[in-house]
């Protein structure tokens, strides 16, 4: 597993890591023994870095998290999220009161503390012009609540401006072969600050995986199904905003270009990290399987030129015009 800095922290984090979101809910049904099994071959496998929220699974994903720390004695890395409790996404709820009960309640699940990484979760845009909201933080980080503090994002302008706020240490973004606007628009800003980078969704809710057809179902309480148009929330964050049977259209080319011995998630994952900006990939996975094979991405050679500008063309004559307004 090779290792890239996150940020200022000192860290050093596995790029591919993983993404807890999966093991928690809203991705079908997934026992504790199968969500167990796959953090455990992810740590096997070298991860040190898992990402996280307080609601995923209303704390059941930071438990689990918690357990596998009590079990292993190397050094876990924990990134976990905030404000997504809100009952209505709002400026205003972003009080010192609020983000308070939720640091309390994450460093009980995570049985820890102080949070290694708090990262606000998808805020409203207008709270990245608030220093208010980062004070609050700032405090944090003084009494000994969390180490570090970064923020997940829509948009890349909500990036652009959250790394303005000087102790932001990292930026959670959407970021695969389909939706490619912050590499073009982000990436070099957030370098020049130091601020680490966490490609999220990078298999494009499994579009990325290769093996979904037309016909592929999803469970009722699968984001999958249920907020393909954003009736839940960002539909940015269902199969990246793209249509479905679009994205399966550019899955197609895509797998033309494999090299021998590849699967399409490990070609999707050693696309992102062809990116120098990125400290890690963060997919999910519910198997060990699963796991093992998105690990394998780490340290394959790097792609050709030819296959990145093939994947480069492939997003501008599918996906730019229609997603580049939006996210």
């Amino acid at each position: 597993m090779e290792h890239r800095a996150l940020g200022r922290t000192g860290w050093k984090v596995s790029d591919v890591s993983f993404g807890a979101w999966a093991i928690g809910g809203a991705w079908g049904h997934v026992s504790d023994e199968e969500a167990m099994a796959a953090l455990r071959t992810a740590v096997d496998c070298g991860v040190n870095f898992f990402d996280t929220a307080d609601v995923y699974g209303s704390g059941r994903s930071e438990r689990l998290i918690a357990d596998l720390k009590k079990n292993y004695k190397k050094d876990i890395i924990v990134a976990t999220k905030a404000g997504r409790r809100l009952p209505m996404q709002s400026v205003a709820g972003y009080t010192a009161a609020n983000l308070t009960a939720w640091v309390d309640d994450s460093l009980r699940n995570l049985a820890t503390d102080s949070l290694d990484l708090l990262q606000l979760h998808c805020p409203p845009t207008d709270l990245y012009f608030q220093p208010e909201a980062f004070d609050i933080l700032d405090r944090m980080v003084k009494a000994g609540k969390l180490r570090y503090y970064g923020v997940s994002v829509e948009k890349v302008e909500e990036a652009l401006q959250a790394i303005e706020h000087p102790h932001v240490q990292s930026v959670q973004i959407i970021f695969n072969c389909l939706r490619q606007r912050p590499a073009d628009e982000f990436f070099l800003q957030a370098q020049r600050k130091k601020v680490g980078i966490l490609a999220r969704v990078p298999l494009a809710s499994g579009l990325l995986t290769g093996k979904f057809r037309p016909d592929s179902t999803f469970e009722a309480d699968d984001h999958r199904n249920f907020n393909r148009h954003g009736e839940a929330f960002d539909v940015g964050e269902t199969f990246s905003g793209v249509d479905y049977n679009a994205g399966l259209e550019a899955v197609e080319e895509l797998r033309a270009l494999l090299p021998p011995g590849i699967t399409m998630s490990q070609f999707a994952l050693r696309w992102i990290l062809m990116f120098d900006a990125v400290t890690c990939a963060i997919p999910g996975g519910k198997r060990p399987d699963q796991v093992t094979d998105n690990c394998r991405a780490s340290g394959l050679p790097p792609l050709s030129p030819e296959a990145m500008a093939a994947v480069r063309h492939i997003y501008d004559q599918r996906f730019a015009a229609a997603l580049r307004h939006r996210w």
